[in-house]
């Protein structure tokens, strides 16, 4: 029966389970398209308008069908993002939910990986890509597309509950397709990318009008949307700062799953691949090799242990943009004869063996707004594997870290520091007491099981069951 029928038979479009609302649906994505350009302050400079619903016929949600709109997904781009994203989808499928995943615009042809297939399936989990014949040139116009694209799979599942993660794009997009299908937004804050943005390169401040325009997009997006999940108190109280109602904001944390807390391999077949022998003290991270990590500080302290005679050695397993200056800074500290280790990126079922490899993991970020605020998830998965933890003291980790139970909080950006506490971690004996309490208070409280749990209790209060 065509659209024009069921209109003027409301009782026919009940049976068949399609919400008719005023209006025809010629011109929608048209106007789709149009609200992603203007869903935004530079619209309403105040708290923005609520989208009225666009004139459409909507099939009935699928109870529990929820659609993740995030940037990038496994297996192409590995990261903490990719691997949040896919942990609490699987998570979800397990706790009965069906979780659908679709990627930013032109991923993930647009970032080199040729693989045009519109669907792929990852862990149970259909991965959705949005790879139009060409792409539109400008951001606004990218988001218009985006939306048209995203509406039309919209569509064909039927979500009950829209998804969307760090950052705004992606919450904008959404926001559009709620003015367009009724369907509510549930916007996971995961990070502060202008803060991140501010690490990036020197010179850059608060009062750069890119910074002020990124964040203004963020506060529109947690403002709009109907509730908001982020990482961990410091986030929560910055989201709340932002005038979001703290009823609305409810924590997801950085989590594991079952894998990370089984008995963790033997490090010793990675240790030998290395050089690296079974009784030398092991310090180390895993993850990006960005700015804000600190890594320079770790290799500083390094070098002063070795003047003290403490036998270290440093493991850096991870790629990223400051990979060639740390190499180059653990050279001028005479750290490139072994003492420092660069492995680059590793795949990630071979992760669990090189954490295995530690006897401390290592998180010295440096002091900056980002990492004030932002809880990252590799030291969740170090501590799960039975490790103590060394970082910076920033009130993000310190809801990780408790001095003298799960580990030690350094001051960051003090390389003297640093190398005073590892070697108090090296000579103490509670190394292994820490490591173990660690592993405890992750099988606690930050599972993928809990979050998924705490994602099905927000779509509920939204009616997305």
């Amino acid at each position: 029966m065509a659209w024009g029928e069921l209109r003027h038979d409301p009782a026919r479009a009940a049976l068949l389970g399609v919400r008719l609302l005023p209006g025809a649906p010629d011109g929608l994505r048209r106007r789709l398209a149009a609200r992603a350009r203007t869903a935004g302050p530079a619209a309403v400079p105040d708290r923005g308008p609520v989208p009225a619903p666009l004139p459409r016929v909507v099939a009935r949600p699928v109870p529990g069908r929820v659609l993740h709109l995030v940037t990038n997904a496994l297996p192409v781009r590995h990261a903490g993002y990719t691997v949040r994203t896919q942990k609490i989808a699987e998570a979800q499928r397990a706790a009965g939910l069906d979780p659908h995943v679709v990627t930013r615009l032109g991923f993930p042809v647009a970032q080199g990986a040729p693989d045009t297939r519109p669907v792929v399936t990852v862990g149970g989990v259909p991965q959705h890509r949005l790879l139009p014949w060409w792409l539109p040139y400008g951001q606004r116009a990218l988001l218009a597309r985006n939306a048209e694209l995203a509406g039309r799979l919209v569509e064909r599942l039927r979500p009950a509950v829209l998804h969307p993660a760090t950052d705004h794009g992606n919450g904008r997009v959404a926001l559009a397709l709620r003015a367009a299908y009724g369907l509510p937004v549930v916007y996971e804050v995961r990070g502060f990318l202008e803060d991140t943005w501010l690490t990036q390169a020197p010179g850059r401040t608060p009062d750069d009008p890119s910074y002020r325009a990124r964040r203004e997009l963020e506060s529109y997006c947690m403002r709009e949307a109907d509730l908001v999940l982020t990482l961990g108190a410091a986030m929560r109280a910055e989201i709340v700062g932002r005038g979001v109602d703290p009823e609305r904001v409810l924590l997801v944390p950085n989590a594991v799953d079952e894998a990370f807390l089984a008995p963790p391999p033997d490090g010793g077949p990675v240790r030998a691949g290395l050089g690296i022998g079974p009784e030398e003290f092991v310090v180390g991270t895993v993850g990006s090799l960005a700015p804000h990590e600190g890594i320079g500080t770790l290799l500083h302290a390094g070098a002063e242990l070795r003047r003290r005679g403490v036998p270290v050695r440093l493991l850096v397993v991870g790629d990223g943009p400051q990979r060639a200056a740390l190499e180059k800074l653990a050279g001028e500290l005479g750290l490139g004869d072994g003492t420092a280790l660069f492995t680059g990126r590793v795949p990630h079922a071979q992760v669990r063996s090189y954490y295995a490899a530690l006897d401390v993991f290592a998180v010295p970020r440096t002091d900056a707004r980002v990492t004030r605020l932002v809880t990252p998830l590799k030291p969740v998965e170090a501590m799960a594997c039975g490790l103590p933890v060394a970082a910076s003291d920033l009130p993000a980790l310190r809801e990780l870290v408790e001095p003298g139970r799960t580990g030690l909080l350094i001051p960051p950006d003090s390389a003297p520091s640093w190398a005073a506490a590892l070697e108090n971690m090296h000579y103490g004996r509670n190394r292994l007491k820490w490591g173990a309490s660690a592993r405890e208070l992750v099988a606690r409280d930050r599972t993928w099981t809990r979050v998924a749990e705490t994602t099905r209790t927000a779509y509920r209060a939204l009616g997305g069951l």
